[in-house]
């Protein structure tokens, strides 16, 4: 547990016994963290969020507003989160029926970005720097650098860690108009080329 010195958080956030809550990391407006949960190192925790016991975040994810965490969710580093974006955790949840032995487990790797108003059906990982589109609903797994949008969410091409839309050539290679850097699409993956 760190001290109030360590990070920020507004006076209307709920900060629950047990969190592990990162230097450098500030929490917003009515804003409530359950016990148990994990976040890293400067992360940005938006207006109105949620983030239920057990879950992880990495270091730098950034949550804006009106989002709702639920246990079984993994954040890698880096990962941002669109306003109103949704997780869900069960796969047919009843009100009258107590599923919390079922919750399913939602990996979001490093880089990722999910837009505002996206939902991501529980048990699904989305892959390093992986572009999903506002109101995307994903019903599968998301390739790493794939930039996925629709309902339900279709692949429409490849994005680089800088979110710039990739166009490989007949050689199966591209580059980042803004960084620079080079990607190989092979065998319906992209990888960054390191020098």
């Amino acid at each position: 547990m760190l001290t109030e010195k360590e990070y920020f958080a507004h006076e209307t956030a709920v900060i629950d016994d047990g969190c592990f809550i990162g230097k450098g990391t500030k929490i917003w407006h009515f804003s409530h963290l359950m016990s148990r949960c994990k976040l890293g190192e400067n992360c940005n925790i938006g207006q109105n969020v949620v983030v239920s016991p057990d879950v992880v975040l990495g270091k730098n994810v950034k949550v804006q507003n009106n989002v709702s965490i639920y246990t079984g969710v993994i954040c890698e580093d880096d990962v941002f989160l669109g306003p109103s974006m949704v997780f869900t955790n069960v796969i047919n949840p009843r009100s009258a029926i107590n599923r919390k032995s079922e919750y399913a487990r939602t990996l979001v790797k490093k880089g990722a970005t999910i837009g505002a108003n996206a939902t991501i059906i529980c048990g699904h990982d989305i892959g390093e720097f992986a572009f999903i589109g506002a109101g995307a609903v994903i019903t599968k797994e998301v390739l790493p650098y794939a930039l996925v949008v629709g309902n339900p969410a279709r692949q429409m091409g490849w994005m680089s860690e800088y979110g710039q839309r990739l166009h490989f050539n007949d050689n199966g290679l591209a580059q980042c108009i803004e960084s620079k850097e080079m990607y190989k699409l092979e065998n319906g993956r992209v990888k960054k080329i390191v020098p």
